[in-house]
């Protein structure tokens, strides 16, 4: 008997969840393109010559309660690639004021935290967690600002949280976006919200595995593969055209189309003039800055191997093997910085915050960097653009989307990516 093929459109972590998905079913056969030359997106991770270091294409912070992602690690027997410190324990650095402080959650669902004063946020005031209540009740017209309450919590903690979170400023992000990853983490707990990390490289855990799984199960994935055109034909996908190659379906064959949002946009609007897609996007920044690989730090910088920085240009400061990376959510702000300045003041900002936790010293000065700038890396997380998202389904039967773009409940984190390509795996099923 035939198997029918699901053509797989994108070997980001969305297309490559729905594979793994898939994959298993005998009667199918998996066929996965990626226009660039790796899978993996914006988690991916890959050798820097100017570095001579393996570095990741952007810094993501993977949290004990993401469920797809561990769900999805699991199904690739790499969730051990992981590492931890085994604790909900966060650092940071207040630039403006040069004071230090952990936020150290409790594990259980009640927030002990809160009434310790060594493990939450100084100058707190009780008053001010209503805003996590206004955040979790939040409607679709509400932004983050509409929610928050003034004081330390909201300065040192919810803000910067909301940011990295939505990539998006609070001004105008979605209330009800961030909520949601309220419910999924801090409402649950410390035990959510223990922090975890490659060992050695995003691909290394997301994604060499997950190719090693699709082809010892017969799928086949071509990369620099990019697609030009799909086919509408009485309102199911006919064929498509892959690098001037012309793909024809059979009746039974259907497609996952699994590409970044403004890619979407210009495929799918010639054929479905009535889908909604995002139209507006925010960049995140990254600069990787190479140290030595003997580098040593203490206390609990040592043991988180993060730290967050409030006032700065810089948001999260992340220490690896032999490189200290830098991120900056909503960075659409930072376009047209000349970029030798920008990585002389980020570098400033590192020697300051990570002063205390020493053992090595820094250079004073700036060392070899890569600055990587993902120009459209996310949908902006506001109100509009969150009505905008399309769910897996079109109008086309064979035809079904996949990516943090489309309507998964949560902004565009890789917990996000991977639950739209299990839903449009399970919508095929």
């Amino acid at each position: 008997m035939a198997k029918k093929h699901i053509y797989i459109i994108g070997g980001g972590l969305a297309g490559l969840s729905a594979a793994v998905s898939l994959s298993s079913y005998p009667d199918t056969q998996i066929i996965l393109y990626e226009a660039s030359p790796s899978c993996g997106g914006r988690a991916r991770s890959f050798y820097d010559s100017k570095l001579d270091r393996l570095i990741d294409n952007g810094n993501h912070l993977i949290l004990s309660g993401n469920n797809a992602v561990v769900d999805y690690l699991n199904k690739l027997d790499s969730i051990k690639t992981l590492s931890s410190s085994g604790y909900p324990l966060y650092p940071f650095y207040d630039h403006d004021a040069n004071q230090y402080w952990d936020v150290l959650l409790s594990k259980g669902r009640f927030p002990w935290w809160l009434f310790n004063k060594n493990h939450r946020v100084p100058e707190f005031r009780f008053p001010e967690l209503l805003a996590l209540w206004n955040l979790i009740k939040a409607n679709h017209e509400q932004t983050v600002a509409d929610c928050l309450v003034n004081g330390e919590l909201t300065r040192r903690l919810l803000k910067p949280f909301a940011i990295s979170v939505l990539n998006t400023s609070c001004e105008v992000g979605s209330a009800v976006l961030l909520g949601s990853v309220v419910k999924q983490s801090l409402l649950k707990g410390g035990k959510a919200c223990i922090p975890y990390f490659p060992k050695e490289g995003l691909s290394e855990s997301f994604v060499k595995p997950a190719l090693s799984l699709i082809q010892l199960q017969g799928g086949k994935v071509h990369t620099t593969s990019r697609l030009t055109e799909l086919h509408v034909k009485d309102n199911l996908i006919d064929y498509f055209i892959i690098n001037d190659e012309k793909i024809e379906l059979a009746p039974e064959d259907q497609v996952i189309f699994a590409v970044n949002a403004y890619m979407a946009r210009q495929i799918l609007t010639p054929i479905l003039p009535d889908i909604r897609l995002p139209d507006e996007f925010e960049s995140i920044l990254n600069l990787h800055y190479k140290i030595d690989s003997f580098f040593k730090l203490k206390g609990s910088v040592q043991k988180a191997r993060f730290i967050g920085v409030i006032g700065g240009i810089s948001e999260w400061i992340f220490v690896k093997n032999g490189v200290i990376s830098v991120t900056v959510s909503a960075a659409n702000r930072f376009t047209g910085s000349d970029q030798e300045n920008l990585s002389r003041l980020i570098w400033n900002e590192i020697g300051k915050a990570l002063q205390p936790f020493l053992l090595s010293s820094l250079p004073e000065t700036v060392p070899p960097y890569r600055l990587l700038w993902e120009k459209r890396a996310s949908f902006a997380a506001t109100i509009e653009q969150n009505k905008r998202r399309p769910s897996c389904y079109t109008t086309c039967q064979n035809l079904f989307l996949a990516g943090d773009w489309t309507a998964t409940g949560l902004p565009s984190t890789i917990e996000g990516a991977i639950r739209s390509g299990y839903k449009a795996a399970q919508a095929i099923l």
